[in-house]
């Protein structure tokens, strides 16, 4: 299980140095907000588009796919309905707390955990192409309708919506993956060049927001959805995999367990920038994340006791 640690310490580190910069003052009072519109805009939606355009459909269409996805939108789903009745929050809200609850770290931390704690990188494809090519452009399209005004109509909202740029990535790389074509290297190699500043940004952003941030603070009123979030994340969503992989596909031991860990990774970071972009749920976002990445080593490797990995 060294690549857990590896993952969580890669994250760590970046987090650690966001939070540095920002004591130090840096970035500067914007310092947060223009780095999350960087991740955003411009290199997170390249990393969508890099991501999938270069993915074979083919090898992820397997029982792993439909798991990750079965177990994520009933999670999803899960915590808006607890929103809704419950904790009696927004639309928007609802769908930061429910992304925050069913989106996993697929890529800084389901990457090098698929490598060195699973031993094939490819393990975490499926997972991937679920949340990149489906589970994001859905939820953005929530997000759009949630937070357009009431005297938006309904093609005000459909013109925010196809105009989100996390969108538009997503449909493209899903066209040149279906259509097996890409583009000229002299295009894309600027493409991959922002792509990878987007985790990096990502992370120092969430460093920089730690800075003066009590997590888990009671005046926020907050609390209650956070451990709620975290637990769907951390024990509901892998057990749901687990469930799926055992009883509905006949997987293996082996194929149990990738599903399990798949599903027990921490909240994904472009959680809290989509919450910051928006300006919706950030303390559920912000803190569920938090949460997750502390608890998300001990959760792993319980479950890989439970499986005699």
């Amino acid at each position: 299980m060294f690549g857990v640690f590896e993952g969580f310490f890669g994250i760590w580190a970046i987090i650690g140095i966001g939070y540095w910069a920002a004591k130090k003052n840096i970035f500067g009072p914007e310092g947060r907000m223009i780095l999350n519109r960087l991740t955003f805009f411009i290199a997170s939606p390249a990393l969508l588009f890099t991501t999938i355009a270069g993915a074979n459909p083919q090898e992820a269409l397997g029982s792993q796919l439909f798991i990750a996805g079965i177990s994520a939108l009933f999670v999803f789903v899960l915590f808006q309905l607890l929103s809704r009745w419950f904790f009696k929050r927004s639309a928007a809200e609802r769908t930061i707390g429910a992304m925050a609850a069913s989106t996993v770290n697929a890529g800084n931390l389901g990457l090098p955990i698929a490598l060195y704690a699973l031993g094939d990188i490819s393990l975490a494809a499926p997972v991937a192409l679920f949340q990149m090519a489906i589970m994001t452009p859905v939820s953005l399209s929530m997000m759009e309708k949630a937070t357009s005004t009431r005297e938006a109509g309904k093609r005000s909202v459909l013109i925010r919506t196809l105009s989100n740029p996390m969108i538009i990535a997503s449909a493209a790389g899903l066209a040149c993956s279906i259509f097996h074509w890409m583009p000229p290297q002299l295009i894309l190699t600027p493409i991959e060049l922002l792509a990878g500043a987007s985790i990096p940004a990502m992370l120092l952003g969430f460093g920089i927001s730690l800075v003066g941030s009590k997590p888990l603070q009671k005046a926020t009123q907050r609390r209650t959805e956070v451990w709620a979030a975290a637990a769907l994340k951390l024990v509901i969503h892998p057990l749901l995999a687990w469930a799926l992989a055992a009883w509905v596909f006949r997987l293996d031991s082996t194929g149990q367990y990738i599903a399990i860990i798949m599903a027990a990774l921490p909240t994904a970071q472009n959680i809290f920038v989509n919450a910051d972009r928006y300006n919706a749920g950030i303390t559920i976002a912000k803190d569920t994340v938090l949460v997750t990445t502390i608890l998300g080593i001990p959760v792993m490797l319980a479950f890989a006791g439970l499986l005699h990995h």
